[in-house]
């Protein structure tokens, strides 16, 4: 059985839809409208094995944010809606070189949701991608799916590079997470999650 979700979210600010298979191939199809967004969606998507397809329309005419930002929400919903109930291994822990950067992330998918980020970049936007909305998608995509992210650019001089870094780092650790138990049983000592 295939672990997949397909949301639709559509506020005063954006029309989203993301469909999601956990257990699939790496294929993307991602519409932002912000071009920087889309190659880290693809790259996460391809990374962790997962297909991937996010269309949305924003308020780009504003800015990027709320596109960000409400992927991210979507993004995490279908994450816990297509793990249902199976058990899976949980946690999650990689570091990604990116020439000159080194990105890292560990992970808990644990229902309690937690934002651990650390980054410096050294220029405002990257293309036309702020670079602080970085921050934006992890933090909405750690609430909706609930789980505890620790994620950094530990060091870079390039800020393309810093931000695919942890990209690709949270793609697989999230694919060493999602990786149902053998034994069928939660991992956690007490029995529960959260």
């Amino acid at each position: 059985m295939q672990r997949t979700a397909e949301i639709m979210r559509k506020t005063n600010e954006t029309d989203i839809t993301v469909f999601l298979n956990i257990d699939g191939f790496g294929n993307c199809e991602i519409d932002t409208g912000v071009g920087f967004f889309d190659h880290m969606l693809t790259a996460l998507g391809v990374h962790a094995g997962f297909d991937l397809k996010v269309s949305c329309k924003g308020d780009l005419q504003v800015d990027a944010h709320h596109t960000v930002e409400d992927i991210g929400i979507v993004l995490g919903t279908a994450l816990k809606q297509a793990l249902g109930e199976v058990k899976i291994m949980r946690f999650g822990n990689m570091s990604i070189p990116m020439d000159d950067a080194l990105g890292s992330c560990s992970l808990d998918i644990c229902g309690r949701q937690f934002l651990v980020y650390e980054a410096a970049f050294t220029f405002e936007k990257t293309g036309d991608y702020e670079n602080c909305l970085t921050k934006e998608f992890m933090q909405a995509f750690a609430c909706n799916a609930g789980l505890t992210l620790h994620i950094c650019a530990m060091y870079g001089e390039n800020d393309h590079h810093k931000n695919e870094a942890m990209f690709k780092a949270l793609a697989y650790a999230l694919k060493q997470a999602v990786k149902p138990k053998e034994d069928g049983l939660i991992a956690s000592s007490k029995g529960v999650l959260a």
